[in-house]
């Protein structure tokens, strides 16, 4: 339990405050960080809070990732200032020519990519903003389809999330081993892959934020803040609000595009390389860091050996997820670069002076986004040092009942992430809290499946729920939508998913009834939901539940031409 009990919560908590009420990230994270000082130090804090800045910054990982975010502004500025975006504006206009294709092109692309969410934001984003504003999508939509897709798809993929949640299991297992209170031999304890595997049915809060994405997209209805977000997009073409502060403005940052020769290789080759080299490297830096692994342990160092013995998946899921992904999106970010340089000067389209300006504007551009992502990561390490997960997660051991546990550890996870604005973290601070309360309470591992997927269901809503999420600051950054807008209008949508798992988890553990009943289930009553909150708003609101059945605004559209309304 955290020394410093509920205090611990106050620094999170006050910074995710202050960023909804203000509207003013950067502010309320510093805010958070400060106070996180003061409680730690017990004085005005200053030092504790750059002391906390400062090693987020140092984190190798981080520091990847900060490079990674800024390399990938600079792409983003060379495909801007060489025409790309308006190749593909062009090319997707003829083609997407409604809404609905537009918004299901964007969550299938952000199902395909499930290898990194990171990535998976920064292709995603980049690659729909154009089209989608050619469309009247509001920029807080297409923030929504990005990140509610983003995490949930890597969480039950072949990514280093796997890898990472294996690892967590791995440890609660370990520890029950190692613990005296408890008398559990190694062979009593099940396959760290099978419980992952039996996991996924009960990570139900990802399969089913996925599928509300669907929902939102083929119906286009809309209900609570992205109702009005749409109508306004809809009816004025103002993709933003008019005080919307975007943690990217590649149009006003970067001026006009060489659209003499707009060509959609100068898009499609950068974000080809990036995908490529990203996905090389991974799997490189994995394969080595397994060789290695194989060679200690005595094992075969084979691939082909590995897989007759432990089975191809399993050996993929240990290969990908032992790579370097950070590092990875690094060389791929880089290479983006360099191919997008190689052919403005191959077409002859602007000289390398132009280019490297071009390279230091795309920085520019993430600066807003690397100051809120450095400070989220701060207040993240101020929550750590508070021990706020490890006091959320202690007032829950309580718990009597194996039928509600999945629910409390679902809410803990939630709130956790909710406060730390990291899955990641929750996952570390949770699983192998709620793996030890469950066999505790049951003294059988036949509940660990279930526990492990309402770990990771709580973490992805707490992360789509909170200002402070790095992935929320990143599908802000490459859609260029204002942070807060797209944590309130996401918030309604998240809800109403957490909600719907709420329900199939009393039903399973009040009922026995199972995944392969009460997912279906859920997804029925998303649809129902959709469709009856969507009218019961619209109604209130008087509007039409699709902003594109209403009439335009003859004040008219700030840009493009009228796209398709698809009744």
């Amino acid at each position: 339990m955290s020394e410093f009990g509920a205090l611990s919560l106050v620094p999170p908590l006050l910074a995710i405050g202050l960023a909804i009420v203000t509207r003013r990230p950067i502010l309320s994270l510093f805010l958070g960080i400060w106070s996180g000082g003061v409680i730690a130090t017990g004085s005005i804090g200053i030092g504790q809070t750059f002391t906390w800045v400062t090693e987020s910054i140092g984190d190798v990982f981080h520091a990847n990732i900060l490079v990674f975010t800024l390399l990938l502004g600079s792409g983003v500025a060379l495909i801007w200032r060489l025409g790309g975006a308006t190749a593909v504006r062009n090319w997707a206009t003829a083609r997407l020519e409604t809404q609905r294709n537009t918004g299901v092109t964007t969550w299938v692309l952000g199902i395909l990519l499930f290898f990194d969410d990171y990535a998976n934001t920064a292709i995603v984003g980049s690659t729909m903003r154009e089209i989608s504003d050619q469309m009247r999508i509001s920029r807080e939509k297409l923030s929504y389809i990005v990140d509610s897709t983003a995490a949930p798809v890597a969480t039950i993929g072949l990514s280093s999330w796997v890898a990472f949640q294996l690892s967590m299991i791995d440890e609660a297992y370990e520890g029950l081993i190692d613990s005296e209170e408890y008398d559990v031999a190694a062979g009593d304890v099940p396959g760290v892959f099978e419980t992952f595997v039996g996991s996924i049915p009960f990570n139900t809060y990802a399969l089913l934020a996925i599928l509300m994405v669907g929902i939102i997209v083929l119906s286009r209805r809309d209900y609570g803040e992205m109702l009005d977000a749409e109508h306004r997009s809809w009816q004025t073409g103002k993709v933003t609000r008019d005080d919307a502060q975007p943690l990217q403005e590649v149009e006003k940052d970067l001026g006009a595009p060489i659209d003499d020769r707009p060509m959609l290789r100068t898009f499609f080759a950068p974000i080809v390389v990036l995908i490529v080299v990203t996905l090389a490297g991974a799997f490189w830096t994995g394969y080595q860091e397994w060789i290695d692994e194989q060679a200690e342990a005595g094992a075969p160092t084979a691939l082909e050996a590995a897989m007759a013995d432990e089975g191809t998946l399993q050996v993929l899921v240990d290969v990908v997820g032992a790579g370097d992904f950070a590092a990875a999106l690094v060389w791929g970010s880089f290479a983006m670069v360099v191919t997008a340089i190689a052919i403005g000067l191959f077409y002859d389209l602007f000289d390398l002076g132009d280019s490297v300006e071009t390279v230091l504007d795309g920085f520019n551009i993430m600066l807003t986004a690397v100051t809120v992502l450095v400070l989220a990561w701060s207040i993240s390490a101020v929550a750590e040092d508070l021990g706020t997960g490890e006091y959320v997660a202690g007032i829950a051991g309580e718990v009597v009942s194996p039928a509600v546990l999945p629910i409390v550890v679902l809410l803990v996870a939630a709130f956790v992430a909710f406060t730390m604005g990291s899955s990641w973290a929750t996952m570390g601070i949770v699983t192998p809290i709620a793996i030890t309360v469950a066999y505790d309470l049951t003294g059988t591992f036949d509940l660990m499946p279930v526990i492990v997927g309402a770990v990771f269901s709580g973490a992805i809503f707490g992360d789509h729920a909170s200002p402070i999420s790095d992935t929320s600051v990143l599908s802000s950054t490459f859609t260029g939508a204002d942070l807060i807008d797209h944590i309130r209008t996401q918030l309604y949508y998240a809800t109403t998913v957490l909600l719907v798992v709420i329900l199939c988890y009393a039903l399973y553990g009040f009922f026995g009834v199972p995944w392969y009943i009460f997912v279906p289930l859920g997804a029925v009553l998303l649809i129902g939901l959709v469709y009856g909150l969507s009218e019961l708003d619209a109604r209130r609101k008087g509007v039409e539940p699709k902003a594109s059945a209403t009439d335009r605004d003859p004040a008219g559209a700030t840009t493009g031409s009228e796209p398709s309304a698809d009744e």
